[in-house]
């Protein structure tokens, strides 16, 4: 009997390990609940935008504080809770001082709203949503501030042939050309943060805007979006404050 009763219990346990399973997708993060106190230290027209711009399309409470239409009061706020280093965005966040865009969209993203305006790990956008995300800081404007100075300086006769804000904007305009958007098929957090870089490279006159349809449409899409109409509203009442100067189109190389 206990013979039988041994080679049952085998039996099954050899079954058991014999059973093959289909790996499901990974379970997404429970998101838990924004903090009350949560400050956005705001200078209009800078990237403190796109924190206004992910709180609106997330439908987030948040306190926007700036002194309309004078930055330097605005940084002076600013410097009362960030003095070592007084930038826009400055972001209050539980008890911490929180700093640099990107990194707050990520924070807010991941901790209360996964899922949310961001592809999913394990999808095959995810890599160039971070490649995008990542591009707009990285890549498009460190080349374009470079270029713009040193232009301003002594205009070229002709574009370097190695990477320069020509071939910067071209990469956006190409990806748009087969994309919707920057982060995959839908809208998500790595459009937030290339709008402000395409739409301040463009002003500032780099290049001419006219050769990039691509992403004039694309921004066209961006800024009819209700969420951002609201951040403009509420952070921009009184359009760009302390613009940029635009290059003079002779100061501009000319296109490849």
């Amino acid at each position: 009997m206990r013979v039988a009763i041994m080679a049952a219990v085998m039996a099954v346990a050899m079954a058991a390990g014999c059973t093959t399973t289909t790996p499901s997708a990974p379970a997404v993060a429970a998101a838990t609940p924004m903090p009350a106190n949560f400050t956005i230290y705001h200078l209009e027209g800078r990237r403190s935008e796109r924190v206004v711009w992910l709180m609106e399309e997330l439908g987030f409470p948040y306190e926007l504080k700036f002194v309309n239409n004078s930055l330097g009061a605005s940084l002076a706020e600013i410097r009362k809770v960030n003095p070592k280093m007084p930038t826009a965005p400055t972001v209050i966040y539980q008890d911490q001082v929180l700093m640099e865009s990107g990194a707050i969209i990520d924070v807010i993203l991941r901790r209360h709203a996964p899922g949310k305006l961001m592809p999913a790990l394990d999808s095959k956008d995810y890599p160039w949503h971070q490649i995008w995300y990542q591009y707009a800081e990285g890549s498009l404007l460190p080349r374009v501030g470079t270029d713009y100075n040193v232009w301003q300086i002594k205009p070229p006769e002709k574009r370097s042939p190695l990477v320069d804000s020509e071939n910067t904007i071209k990469f956006a305009e190409d990806w748009l050309s087969t994309h919707p958007y920057f982060g995959g098929p839908e809208f998500s957090s790595a459009d937030i943060m290339m709008e402000f870089a395409l739409r301040y490279t463009f002003l500032l006159n780099i290049v001419d805007n006219e050769r990039f349809p691509k992403i004039l449409d694309w921004l066209d899409r961006m800024h009819k979006r209700p969420a951002y109409q609201r951040m403009v509203a509420k952070a921009r009442p009184n359009g760009m404050i302390g613009p940029p100067v635009p290059l003079p189109d002779e100061a501009r190389p000319p296109p490849r």
